[in-house]
């Protein structure tokens, strides 16, 4: 007896000033997030509730008031702040926009995004999104994107949606597989000028699609382990580091490929003028740094074709893939969004595929694919750390390395942002008296980000999802089996954890 008592009382000595330290840390703290455990800090509470991470996070912030910090485990010396206040956003990323940066510690995370537009900071930033923005702007460039949008839906989503229909009875198909084959066929066309034909009615296997995934995969499993455990994968070469090392080596060669065979393409063709010519965003690079009298290096356009593949690709197949769940499962929207169409386009025969200028004819689709974006952001979360110690309109206190991250999935969810029925799917909330659709800040509505980091492929992504959604619902209905449960998927984008399985029928207008 004597000795358990002894035991207990050495116990108490050893663990109480543990406990008592923890504390005293989380006194530093204006809102925190988790309980702060000794050693280990906010681990057991966020692997606890990380199956369910996306809607814990939401109670969490709400119950704080909007931000909230937490401490990591000790030997990580990791602390954080997250925030889904619009105020805190609007400083960070406009007024103060100079004082916080990406950081050393996401380029290492993001290491095989190399130096593009959203790795980099300062300099090379700007000259990555001037020369973007610049490209983007080109009129050539844009009658390029909506040809190649246009001949992707009409000679493969559309005949590769008939034989869905014709094959299939009872069974139903994934349309997330089908919309991330659309995107990557897409995207790889726009920025490379180059179709690996993933849209197919067999769905091939295609070894680069499949690189990207698992490059994605991998970058996703550095956020849910400490540093030091995936940086000793790699340096071993195991695991999801071995895994991610091999795809990008699958992936990298793909890209070099094109590269190599762009430059034989130009130098081919150097007497013919390319001004106004419609060519893909590689070969505008390209021709633009020698048009400057100087030459990319490959790797600079590797980087600038792998961060484009990465704006371009997941995040349609994310915004596509929510917005059907949500039309399929709120009939009256469905509904108006038939209506608008058929009121602007009902004397057009069938298949038809709509122009860039008929896109903007409608409000209400638009209206959709802004509430679909509200509530299921493509990308859940953005990250910033401040150069110089700062206060956030919150009150809270920030220093040099301190992780700060934006919670764009609870942003959505708030009232003091969206109103008492702000987890309501409801277009009308886009649309103004007047029949156009309502401005909302970027703050606010931080899908596209905000600031001088605003996306600058906005546009074009209105674009393909306005192209694509209204010929699919003209043309087909799409079904989701009532019951079916549909949960967000722990990763960098915003997909379903099991895909998006639906029936598909031919429309009868």
């Amino acid at each position: 007896m004597i000795m358990l008592i002894s035991f207990l009382a050495i116990a108490i000595t050893l663990i109480l000033p543990l406990f008592l330290y923890a504390f005293y840390q989380t006194l530093y703290l204006k809102t925190p997030a988790f309980t702060n455990w000794p050693f280990v800090g906010m681990l057991p509470t966020f692997l606890w509730n990380v199956s369910r991470i996306h809607e814990f996070q939401v109670q969490m912030l709400k119950s704080k008031g909007g931000t909230v910090e937490f401490l990591g485990p000790w030997f990580t010396k990791m602390k954080a702040v997250i925030t889904a206040d619009p105020e805190n956003v609007h400083h960070i990323m406009s007024k103060s926009f100079d004082n916080f940066v990406k950081g050393d510690l996401f380029r290492e995370m993001f290491q095989a995004f190399g130096e593009g537009i959203f790795t980099t900071d300062s300099h090379e930033w700007k000259y990555n999104r001037n020369l973007l923005q610049y490209l983007f702007k080109q009129r050539s460039f844009e009658t390029f994107q909506e040809k190649v949008i246009h001949n992707k839906v009409e000679k493969s989503l559309i005949p590769l949606l008939n034989h869905v229909v014709q094959q299939q009875k009872e069974s139903m198909v994934d349309l997330q597989d089908i919309f991330n084959r659309f995107t990557f066929d897409n995207i790889c066309l726009i920025v490379l000028g180059n179709d690996p034909n993933c849209l197919s009615v067999d769905f091939p296997e295609i070894a680069v699609e499949k690189a990207f995934n698992q490059a994605e995969e991998s970058i996703f499993y550095r956020h849910t382990v400490p540093g030091c455990v995936w940086r000793l994968q790699k340096w071993l070469q195991i695991g999801e580091e071995k895994k991610l090392t091999e795809a990008c080596k699958v992936f990298d060669k793909f890209l070099y490929d094109c590269i190599d065979s762009k430059r034989e393409e130009l130098l081919k063709n150097c007497n013919k003028s390319e001004k106004n010519h419609q060519v893909d965003l590689l070969t505008a690079m390209i021709g633009e740094e020698k048009s400057k009298g100087s030459e990319s290096g490959d790797k600079f356009l590797r980087d600038s074709a792998f961060n484009l593949f990465v704006a371009g690709r997941d995040t349609i197949t994310s915004a596509l893939t929510w917005l059907f769940y949500l039309v399929a499962t709120h009939p009256l929207v469905e509904a108006n969004i038939l209506k608008e169409i058929k009121e602007n386009f009902g004397h057009k025969e069938k298949p038809w595929i709509l122009s860039v200028d008929e896109t903007k004819k409608l409000v209400y689709l638009h209206g959709a694919i802004c509430e679909a974006l509200r509530l299921f952001p493509p990308v859940p979360f953005e990250r910033k750390e401040a150069i110089k110690a700062d206060i956030l309109p919150s009150g809270h206190h920030v220093y040099p390395n301190k992780m700060i991250l934006f919670s764009l999935y609870a942003m959505g969810r708030f009232e003091d942002i969206w109103g008492k029925d702000c987890m309501e799917f409801k277009p009308e909330r886009w649309i103004s008296e007047r029949g156009g659709n309502v401005y909302v800040p970027s703050y606010k509505f931080f899908s596209f980000n905000a600031g001088p980091r605003t996306c600058l492929g906005r546009d074009l992504a209105f674009l393909q999802v306005k192209m694509v959604t209204a010929s699919i619902l003209w043309n087909y209905c799409v079904h989701v089996k009532e019951g079916t449960r549909v949960t967000p998927s722990l990763s960098i984008v915003l997909l379903t954890k099991e895909g998006l399985k639906v029936k598909i029928t031919k429309r009868e207008n």
